[in-house]
């Protein structure tokens, strides 16, 4: 009979984006069998998108074993390339992508600042890794270096996190799978296969330009179409003002329900040095989605009117209608739905905030002054690929982009 340890070398798992995944070390099996990552699979990777595109629902979990198997191809390529990877420079850059979304809350990016305040996932990612690193003996210590980007070899931590990282590469092909918008479809071992090093720094061959100008134009049209797109918007701000008024209703109602996961982040102010405390951290490491969502369905019985009428809004997808423009939105016509919402519901102005207000979002698809996607021609030299491409779009594309909207709920006016 084999034991676990055996068990765990022998195992396969079957991916529907790139096949059956074979992981190279034991320790990143050790690891997935972990509680902190399992909790991933309770945490959706595009958190509220299925609300629009109903087949997105893979998860935080799905994308970690891509990133790790897509980290598999490119130190395969590089090291066919005669540039030196030890097996623990394999095993430590492996773990670091691995690992690299550990940190996330809840309906990943929406909640990233509602329940813990001051702090980024990766950070949360950080102290996950220091403490499964005290599991493992020390067996993360290279992770974490390359990780922080304090690893000699910087261009491993730029397979990990780069504008052309696994993370983006991996991303942008399974939400397009998962999602169906077929615009997101880029040709990920393709590019890898390109990969090259120079001067300690990650390149793309000549050869793998038209890649990359694909790769750059896919990751556009997915942020405006899937990530950005308005309805999702509409849902993630009301998810975010659901937490926001549940955080106001709790500290005068200490009976408001909440599952046992997340009772204290919902009664307490928790910020980034709180985060450090090992206990607190494990208490975080049980919150996921479902924490979330059983408590919306609860508050839809709450005594607040706000909370209620904003939850039940949420579980039955009525979602805020969404104006979008190229500037500003005018205080007249933010109060002009004020308003008429005042009218119907007798909300004071302070609740109505809740339901009609405007934000922003800017994105940009390539960020020329931040970490650049160098092309490496036959002569050796190095050019941005802005710089490299024949395609105008390309430097148009690291242009940001800044829209506004006002969300308002349905009126019937």
């Amino acid at each position: 009979m084999l034991n676990n340890s055996h068990q765990n070398n022998l195992k396969i798992l079957n991916d529907p984006v790139y096949g059956f995944i074979s992981l190279p070390h034991k320790i990143l099996l050790d690891i997935i069998d972990h509680p902190y990552f399992q909790r991933l699979r309770r945490i959706k990777q595009l958190g509220l998108s299925h609300l629009v595109y109903p087949g997105a629902l893979h998860t935080r979990f799905n994308h970690a074993i891509g990133c790790a198997h897509l980290m598999a191809q490119a130190i395969s390529t590089l090291r066919f390339l005669g540039h030196e990877i030890t097996k623990e420079e394999s095993k430590g850059v492996t773990l670091a992508i691995l690992l690299h979304d550990i940190g996330h809350g809840p309906f990943s990016h929406t909640l990233e600042h509602s329940i813990v305040s001051g702090i980024r996932h990766e950070d949360v990612s950080v102290l996950f890794m220091k403490q499964l690193n005290k599991e493992f003996k020390g067996g993360l210590d290279l992770a974490i270096e390359i990780f922080l980007d304090k690893y000699p070899k910087r261009f491993l931590h730029q397979l990990v996190s780069s504008q052309l990282d696994m993370d983006r590469l991996d991303y942008l092909k399974r939400d397009s799978f998962y999602s169906g918008v077929s615009e997101g479809v880029v040709s990920s071992e393709r590019i890898i296969k390109m990969f090259d090093v120079v001067d300690d720094a990650l390149v793309v061959k000549q050869k793998g330009i038209y890649s990359v100008e694909k790769f750059i134009v896919a990751r556009r049209l997915m942020y405006w179409q899937v990530y950005l797109h308005k309805t999702v918007l509409s849902a993630e701000f009301l998810l975010m003002k659901i937490l926001d008024r549940a955080k106001e209703v709790a500290l005068k109602d200490k009976g408001l329900f909440a599952t046992a996961a997340m009772k204290r982040f919902l009664f307490e102010n928790i910020d980034a040095k709180k985060m450090e405390d090992p206990v607190l951290l494990d208490s975080f490491s049980k919150l996921d989605d479902m924490d979330i969502f059983v408590c919306i369905k609860e508050w839809i019985n709450c005594s607040d009117k706000v909370l209620s009428e904003l939850s039940y809004m949420l579980v039955n997808r009525k979602l805020l209608k969404v104006k979008q423009k190229k500037t500003p939105f005018t205080e007249d016509e933010i109060v002009f739905y004020k308003d008429k919402y005042h009218n119907k519901h007798n909300f004071t102005n302070q609740e109505l905030d809740y339901f009609i207000f405007q934000d922003s979002m800017t994105n940009n698809a390539y960020n020329s002054k931040k970490d650049e996607i160098k092309i490496l021609f036959k002569d050796g030299s190095l050019k941005d690929i802005a710089e490299a491409s024949d395609n105008f779009n390309i430097q148009s594309l690291s242009n940001p982009v800044k829209k506004y909207y006002l969300f308002h709920p349905e009126l019937v006016l």
